[in-house]
């Protein structure tokens, strides 16, 4: 019901000339804005973890005591150093159950509509250089500028400010 409550995080791969490349997101489930993401042509920790960085930077000014954050068993957020920084964010982590997408199914769509909507529409692909800039771009649109159902047709970032700005109209009140 509010924001920094709730971060799905998943990795997705795309096939570039070099070689696959594979981009993290990371998701609040109150607006499904994309708060984190990162594009490597590594599957190792560091490119969940950049991701996580880029949220937790982009909340810097609320407190993410508590937040859950829910990921599948990707060894990327299972590792120690993953599950560490969640602890000094003061983020609980959860887990989903083997071999269940359903629990996951915010980022499973966000990966779905990255997938077709940017890389499978617009490839094919040079590098993961190329498909980080496309990524961002494609992230602006969902964030700032595509109409979202669940936002009641607004985006996201509409979305959380009418929120915020009802919360400082309230509490002023």
């Amino acid at each position: 019901p509010v924001p920094n409550r709730l971060c799905l995080a998943d990795v997705t791969s795309a096939s570039t000339w070099a070689g696959f490349c594979y981009t993290a997101f990371v998701i609040d489930a109150f607006s499904s804005a994309i708060v984190g993401w990162r594009v490597s042509s590594s599957l190792r920790a560091e490119l969940a973890l950049d991701a996580l960085e880029m949220a937790i930077w982009s909340r810097r000014s609320a407190d993410l005591a508590g937040l859950v954050h829910h990921s599948d068993r990707g060894v990327q957020y299972l590792a120690i150093r993953y599950t560490e920084r969640i602890a000094e964010a003061e983020a609980v982590s959860s887990v989903g159950s083997k071999g269940d997408s359903y629990d996951n199914a915010l980022a499973e769509t966000v990966n779905g509509l990255y997938k077709a909507e940017l890389i499978n529409r617009h490839g094919p692909w040079r590098s993961a250089d190329e498909v980080e800039l496309a990524t961002a771009r494609w992230v602006h649109f969902w964030n700032d500028v595509r109409l979202h159902p669940a936002c009641g047709d607004i985006p996201p970032a509409e979305f959380e400010q009418a929120y915020h700005a009802r919360l400082a109209s309230t509490e002023a009140a």
